[in-house]
């Protein structure tokens, strides 16, 4: 018997005890990684020696009507990273909001700092002072 058909027999074997909910050698989960762990392999085999079997792992979790864990998983990426966008578009929004009244500020200073140095360059007043003595 050869390496590669004992290792399919093995993967076979594996999907069976998942599939029953009967894992020996893994959590059982609905991965690649669980199967190739309950096959006592590595996940390599299935995912480059072996793509009918992963294949038909997935087809039998589906015909169950579950979803595999990686999908949820990544359904659950998904969903986070859709509420992680809307907020950044609502911090966005309000930037935008900011914007005219920012533009607005920076110019009056800016027209303010232009009439002080204009008035820095005036000459001296040419003032004497009153004397208070009474």
């Amino acid at each position: 018997m050869s390496p590669a058909f004992d290792e399919r027999e093995r993967i076979r074997a594996a999907m069976d005890r998942i599939l029953a909910s009967a894992p020996e050698n893994s959590t059982g989960a609905l991965t690649i990684v669980a199967l190739a762990q309950e096959a006592d392999g590595h996940r390599i085999a299935l995912t480059q020696r072996h793509k009918d079997l992963k294949n038909e792992s997935y087809e039998h979790v589906q015909a169950r009507g579950a979803t595999p864990d990686v999908e949820v998983r990544l359904r659950a990426t998904i969903k986070k990273l859709k509420k992680t966008i809307e907020n950044k578009n609502k911090e966005l929004a309000q930037i935008r909001e900011d914007v005219p009244a920012l533009v607005r500020a920076v110019h009056q200073l800016t027209l303010e700092n232009h009439e002080l140095r204009k008035q820095l360059e005036l000459p001296e007043p040419n003032v004497t002072p009153l004397d208070h003595q009474g």
